[in-house]
């Protein structure tokens, strides 16, 4: 039998913007409804960005991180992942500030540098609630999602060394599982990784099941049984990927940080709604679902005792 499945939810991220769906959470109490609703239905990791509540831009300052997170954490026992990515746009120290500051469990690292293209998003909307939505779109047409290995070595000795957090890696292509092999290779990090392969971004590896196989493959080599990998793939492709993950004996990650529907044309209400669907896929393939304990033990994390806050 497979190891029962961790389902990471992605509630809100940095991507989408408020003219895209009503459902989106942006306020705090609105992020932490949306997690807590995830967790009870099934979500073991919850993946966190914040955003402005006044205007729902992405939004670094740790201070509203710390309005949603004790919520979620009083709520529920969901492991509480904060992003390093933040908003595109963002200065590395930005995009650090609210896992220091907060010292979480987990936190993402984006394990390389991409072209990261929204901008196709622009023609699906001619009306938008706040100035600042086609804009932050259009600027991705010339820009870099910056993770250099300066970068790398620096998030990994604060985070890690300096507070005991351990990552969900993410890699957008190939090179990138290559990169975080630089990284163990250099005798910072210790097993067992948390990869999540990421499919579906304008700049990185396509939504095609042959990467994902063959991404699969190139993991196993580098990393054989010292890793836990997952599996997001953005837009149309995010219930496919993450079922064909399950099949694969992996593990997967849902929410609107990665799509905002339900189905084809069909808005998602709410977090929870993908997580309710895709464990009901993976559940009526005989799997099971991995719980936080479950989750804490396989991915070796510190405890929800040990965070700051």
């Amino acid at each position: 039998m497979s190891k029962p499945v961790i389902i990471t939810c992605a509630p809100t991220g940095g991507i989408h913007t408020p003219t895209m769906s009503p459902h989106l959470p942006i306020t705090p109490d609105e992020i932490a409804q949306g997690s807590i609703e995830a967790a009870e239905a099934g979500a073991a990791v919850i993946h966190l960005h914040a955003r402005n509540p006044e205007t729902g831009r992405p939004d670094p300052r740790p201070e509203l991180f710390q309005q949603f997170m004790p919520q979620i954490a009083g709520a529920c026992d969901a492991v509480i992942n904060v992003s390093t990515g933040g908003g595109l746009g963002m200065t590395r120290e930005e995009r650090l500030r609210a896992a220091v500051t907060t010292s979480p469990e987990m936190a993402s690292l984006n394990v390389g540098s991409l072209n990261f293209g929204i901008f196709p998003m622009l023609e699906k909307y001619s009306q938008w609630k706040h100035d600042w939505e086609p804009e932050f779109l259009e600027m991705t047409r010339d820009f870099v999602f910056k993770n250099t290995f300066a970068d790398l070595e620096y998030i990994v000795k604060e985070l890690a060394h300096g507070h005991g957090t351990r990552f969900e890696f993410e890699c957008y292509d190939l090179g990138h599982l290559y990169n975080l092999a630089w990284l163990i290779d250099q005798g910072w990090l210790e097993p067992p990784y948390f990869v999540q392969m990421v499919f579906g971004i304008l700049g990185g590896v396509g939504a095609d099941l042959d990467n994902l196989q063959h991404m699969h493959t190139i993991a196993e080599k580098l990393f054989g049984d010292s890793y836990e990998w997952s599996v997001l793939a953005a837009g149309r492709h995010q219930m496919s990927f993450a079922t064909e993950a399950a099949m694969l004996g992996g593990n997967l990650r849902v929410g609107m940080e990665d799509s905002l529907y339900i189905g084809p044309g069909e808005l998602t209400p709410s977090n929870a709604s993908q997580v309710r669907k895709i464990r009901g896929i993976v559940e009526s393939l005989g799997h099971q679902i991995a719980t936080p304990a479950e989750a804490r033990q396989r991915l070796a994390l510190k405890g929800a005792g040990n965070v700051g806050f």
